[in-house]
């Protein structure tokens, strides 16, 4: 079955509703105010089956211009358009401006109805067909069928059919291999149910109980039911018109404008960078102005912050940053319509190219040669840009600023790095790394190296964190560190091309050994005979560095390089011991394990003439080597 979306445009009073009610034999009009004042105050929906699998359903939407804004709540996600024009008026105001909300969001096909037919004569209707032909010049309609029906006679209705059938049929079916999205039209409380949001599914699909969010509302809820065109269904799919029973939400939380789609995946964006579009018959818009902003069923304020021009003159096209007032879910290639301030006139609107772009101070060429990237290059290419831009792009983030498929972001990710332009790391795939950036990234872990080994001769190296904190490359407009993962994959790069080491959590450059000049010689030897001649009665560190004539940082570098080279060795925090002479206790305790295989603390005091200050800690450490193992208050020496 494909579904298909059809939405009425046209001027106030000119049968737009009567036109749904005689296709489908119901009443678009669901508020009382409407059918006491006989016009559309907000959207309405039927739905209609045709032949060969075709599952029509209809949007209807206010023509009064007061109401505009209600018709752009539903206008959003319609796959055909019926401009509907009645045959006693012609072309009106309303008319002119819903057409040029349809060519600004992008529909690419329609018919034209001239309804109330039976009110005129063949003359006149053959006159207002002229007309319509010339209005519609140059545009998606051009060419396409204009049919004159009668709702009150039924007159051209099977015709009218018969058009939307080969339309439809004509359209690509939307894929359900993709992400789901939902904005909510209406929101309202079910006797039984409670909670209930409707909206035109744009893409995807959803399944009772599963969870969703609301954007921008952040929230988690459950899908208890749905219903599809009025009925009971398991599975919503893209194309349709669909009403969800939420738990977890009051309705005095939601509005019309919000957006249920996958949980943990998007985000709701604050700014947006598009490519704009001013009507021919719009005033000029000038750098920062104030607009109404209308992209699906939303609608919030906007500062359009013009990129490439300090004014955009009628019928002028360029590229903008939107700020806007609430954030709102918003993806790449979403369509939008901007209304003036005031008075509030539909004077253009464009595409989103980027729902996650930095804040542009100034125009900067690069920033529009990147836009026309995210405009007109291929799947590729963005992901390369992206990469680009961030250095290092998880996963995530990707799927997060292109709205696809985790397959697809990976797909094209492992397309560029066969061609060597990105690094894919990770396993699952996660991390999508630019190879210059990479290669500016081992760079840098070389510079920092060399500077930290010329000032630092007394260290092996540094740290893998320390040195994550001084890698960022001096020419990256990416602040910050990079991730672990990343580090880490630069490292094991430098390695397998034997550029540097790593021993431990140590890293530095190869072949680059702990350099002594003649007063660390000196001071080497000096702490070493002291803690050799000291033997068990050792004296502090602190004591013995104090003696030196270097400095006191330099003295505790070249004890550390005894303790690595294990010339002394550590007991405890305070009780360091030169090797030799926990040799000679090994020796000692040998030889008296030939006459007794035991020892006792008292006894250890008496052979090695220690306190128990000195012989607690070294029976302690006897036994963590496995020389000793304690039995009670005793030792058994092994």
């Amino acid at each position: 079955m494909k579904y298909v979306v059809v939405g009425t445009a046209g001027h106030i009073d000119h049968g737009k509703s009567a036109l749904v009610r005689a296709l489908t034999g119901t009443d678009p009009d669901r508020l009382e105010e409407e059918k006491r004042r006989g016009i559309t105050i907000d959207l309405g929906f039927a739905h209609l089956d045709l032949a060969e699998g075709v599952k029509v359903g209809f949007i209807d939407v206010p023509g009064h211009e007061r109401f505009v804004k209600n018709m752009l709540a539903g206008v959003g996600g319609i796959d055909l358009v019926l401009l509907v024009i009645a045959a006693d008026e012609s072309v009106k105001p309303q008319t002119r401006e819903h057409f040029d909300i349809c060519r600004l969001l992008g529909i690419e096909k329609g018919v034209v109805v001239l309804t109330k037919s039976d009110l005129v004569e063949r003359e006149i209707l053959d006159l207002v067909r002229l007309e319509v032909q010339d209005f519609v010049k140059g545009s998606f309609l051009e060419g396409a069928p204009i049919v004159a029906v009668s709702s009150k006679t039924g007159e051209g209705l099977e015709t009218l059919k018969a058009e939307l059938g080969r339309l439809a049929r004509e359209l690509a079916a939307r894929s359900e291999e993709s992400h789901f999205r939902l904005p909510i039209d209406r929101v309202f409380v079910m006797k039984g149910f409670g909670v209930v949001v409707t909206g035109t599914m744009i893409a995807g699909k959803i399944e009772k109980e599963a969870e969703v969010e609301i954007f921008p509302l952040g929230r988690r809820v459950r899908v208890r039911g749905i219903e599809v065109h009025n009925a009971p269904a398991e599975v919503a799919v893209a194309g349709q018109r669909t009403a969800l029973n939420l738990v977890g939400v009051e309705a005095r939380e939601l509005a019309r404008g919000m957006v249920l789609a996958p949980p943990d995946l998007f985000q709701a964006a604050p700014r947006l960078d598009c490519a704009l579009t001013l009507l021919p018959s719009a005033r000029p818009l000038k750098n920062r102005a104030r607009v109404h902003f209308h992209c699906g069923a939303a609608e919030t304020l906007a500062e359009v912050v013009l990129l490439e021009l300090k004014e955009l003159k009628p019928g002028q096209r360029a590229y903008a940053q939107l700020r806007l007032a609430d954030p709102g879910l918003y993806l790449p290639g979403d369509r939008f319509i901007i209304r003036q301030f005031s008075p509030v006139t539909t004077i253009g609107g464009g595409v989103v190219l980027d729902n996650e772009p930095s804040r542009h101070r100034t125009w900067d060429a690069s920033v529009g040669a990147a836009l026309r990237i995210m405009e007109q290059g291929d799947r590729e290419a963005r992901v390369e840009l992206l990469a680009q831009q961030a250095g290092e792009l998880s996963l995530a983030e990707l799927v997060r600023r292109t709205g696809w498929l985790t397959s697809e972001a990976v797909r094209t990710a492992k397309a560029l790095e066969e061609r060597k332009q990105i690094m894919v790391l990770g396993q699952p795939p996660s991390l999508f790394v630019h190879s210059k950036h990479f290669q500016a990234l081992s760079e840098s872990v070389l510079h920092a190296l060399e500077q930290f080994h010329s000032a630092n001769p007394l260290d092996a190296g540094m740290t893998k964190e320390e040195l994550r904190g001084r890698i960022t490359p001096r020419s990256s407009e990416q602040p910050g560190m990079p991730s672990v993962a990343l580090s880490n994959a630069v490292l094991q790069s430098l390695a397998a091309l034997d550029r540097i080491e790593t021993k431990g959590e140590t890293v530095r450059l190869i072949g680059r050994q702990v350099q002594l000049g003649v007063e660390e010689l000196r001071a080497k030897e000096q702490i070493s005979r002291a803690f050799e001649a000291a033997e068990l009665a050792v004296p502090s560190a602190r004591d013995i560095l104090t003696k030196l004539q270097i400095d006191r940082p330099r003295a505790e570098k070249i004890l550390q390089i005894l303790l690595k080279e294990k010339a002394l060795l550590k007991v405890t925090e305070d009780l360091i011991f030169h090797r030799s002479a926990l040799e000679k206790l090994r020796a000692l305790l040998a030889r008296h394990k030939g006459k007794e295989g035991r020892i006792s603390v008292s006894k250890f005091k008496e052979m090695t003439g220690l306190s128990r200050k000195y012989a607690i800690p070294l029976l302690e450490y006897l036994d963590r080597e496995r020389v000793t193992r304690r039995e009670g208050e005793d030792r058994i020496i092994l």
